[in-house]
């Protein structure tokens, strides 16, 4: 595989204000706009002097209370919103040297500015975006590893990784699809390093609130939808008008294409969102598509596959179970197949696949039975897991799963369901309650599986404690998959946030066992 030269990101830039805020409609409140900046930032926490800050209004934490707070960390000026000049007025007038600039909507400015002060780095790219309710994030590295497998410098940017000149660092933002002003600094670090392709994973909520503005996105990947993220979205139809954003967008771009599974049940919408063309896949047999991964033998950990394409078709291993990671194989071959990548570079990416983080992950550490994390954080990703490693289980199929806080609530009963219906034993636990009591978030959860048919369970709030009943009661035979989280670096509590990781937390649970319990 070819080797990328390791890169240092280069020095701030210190661009003039005027510059930055040329293709946006604004007014110069007070100040010199002739002066520089050297970055732009939307959380004052991350500021650093010099920067542009802009203050954004959020749903529970508004930008125009941390005014003083960016001034005090060194910023250079200030974009506001018009219509919270009750905040800013008054630190304009007590800083009348400070430039403060005010625009309609800060929020959709945002994108606009950062990606101005960073010269554009998307139109320097040939970017992926994937979108869909799951499936995102193995998509996305599914397609990183073929296009740099076909010897093209691609970076990423999900909701585990950035990864630019070859160097992978955490996204430790706890965003899927992180603020504009991080997006397009990644996009420019990539740019430096002397990548020409990124895959970005880009959320609903990123299309809604702007934050995928100005990403240039040439080819356009579908997961897939189902009810989910309906608590802020509202109805479904809302939900999948979020998502065709990012398809309405590829007419921008001559040339730009979508891809989409044949099968999908919005694959007449996905296609009739924009005017170019559009590459089915397939991950079935004799179902007519451009591409199709189709599977000739399957296990617990992966299948047999052939790859097909106009080009051609090879076998390959692909190191993932369950049909639907088949469908995101095909998916993730059918976007390089748009960039023009062949069947060889797609065979030799599958077979030399490194685990996605907490995807499917499985855990060894020489115990006598089966340990995976996976990130099933809804109740069709936990269904789809479920079923998928059920046939493969020669003893008990234990789950460790919680639910989100402040998240959809139809996530509690649908997640429940389908641990009554498939796991042998179940410990409910927490996952990232937010502000939401978790003792009362697992009893309810409990409700759920109760009413759903499930006998067999146990109710730990403690993350690690319910991880360690689990191993602690696995014998030989026996599968246990901790779902929710998959590689997150933290936990999310209403007053804190802790530093977390299923993978690491079960490793060193599986450590603590006795010898008699490992593998002989």
């Amino acid at each position: 595989m070819p080797q990328t030269p390791q890169y240092t990101p280069k020095p701030a830039n210190s661009v003039q204000i005027t510059q930055i805020l040329s293709t946006i409609p604004h007014q110069l409140v007070q100040g010199d706009p002739s002066g520089t900046v050297s970055g732009v930032r939307q959380d004052s926490r991350q500021l650093n002097p010099g920067d542009l800050f802009v203050a954004i209004p959020g749903f529970t934490v508004d930008g125009h209370r941390y005014l003083e707070s960016a001034i005090a960390n060194g910023a250079a000026a200030l974009v506001v919103q018009d219509d919270r000049r009750q905040f800013w007025q008054p630190i304009a007038d007590a800083h009348p040297q400070l430039t403060v600039v005010s625009v309609d909507d800060t929020r959709a400015a945002l994108p606009e500015i950062a990606a101005a002060y960073h010269d554009y780095p998307a139109r320097k790219l040939s970017v992926v975006g994937v979108t869909g309710t799951d499936g995102k994030t193995t998509t996305s590295y599914l397609i990183h590893a073929i296009l740099t497998a076909a010897g093209l410098p691609t970076g990423l940017l999900n909701g585990v990784e950035f990864h630019a000149g070859g160097q992978r660092s955490r996204n430790e933002t706890g965003e899927t699809t992180p603020e504009a002003d991080v997006i397009q600094a990644k996009l420019a670090e990539m740019v430096a390093a002397g990548d020409t392709h990124a895959i970005l994973e880009v959320s609903s909520h990123a299309l809604e609130l702007h934050r995928a503005d100005q990403i240039n996105t040439r080819v356009a990947v579908f997961t897939g939808l189902s009810d989910d993220h309906l608590d802020f979205h509202q109805t479904r139809d809302r939900y999948l008008a979020a998502k065709l954003k990012l398809f309405e967008s590829l007419d921008d771009h001559p040339g730009s294409r979508a891809v989409v599974g044949a099968e999908d049940e919005h694959h007449p919408t996905i296609t009739g969102a924009h005017n170019g063309p559009t590459t089915i896949v397939a991950a079935t047999p004799d179902t007519v598509a451009d591409v199709s991964v189709i599977a000739s033998a399957r296990d617990a950990r992966g299948s047999d596959v052939r790859v097909v394409t106009p080009a051609g078709a090879l076998g390959a291993r692909l190191p993932m179970p369950g049909d639907y990671n088949l469908g995101n194989a095909a998916l993730a071959a059918g976007a390089a197949w748009s960039l023009g990548v062949g069947p060889v570079p797609m065979q030799a990416a599958l077979n030399e696949l490194r685990p996605v983080p907490g995807r499917m992950e499985s855990i060894e550490e020489g115990q006598a039975f089966t340990v995976i994390v996976d990130a099933a954080a809804t109740g069709p990703a936990l269904d789809l897991a479920l079923q998928t490693l059920k046939p493969h289980v020669a003893g008990r199929l234990i789950l460790v799963f919680g639910v989100a806080g402040e998240r959809d609530p139809i996530r509690k009963s649908s997640m429940a369901a389908a641990a009554a219906q498939y796991a042998d034993h179940t410990v409910i636990t927490n996952e990232n309650p937010r502000s939401e009591d978790p003792v009362e978030m697992v009893d309810e959860i409990a409700g759920h599986l109760v009413e759903a048919g499930g006998e067999s369970f146990d109710v730990q709030p403690d993350r690690r404690e319910a991880i360690r009943r689990a191993v602690s009661m696995a014998q030989p035979d026996d599968l246990v998959l901790v779902a929710g989280k998959g590689a997150e670096p933290t936990l999310i509590y209403a007053d804190r946030v802790e530093p977390w990781d299923d993978r690491e937390v079960a490793r060193e649970l599986l450590n603590s066992l006795p010898t008699t319990r490992l593998s002989q």
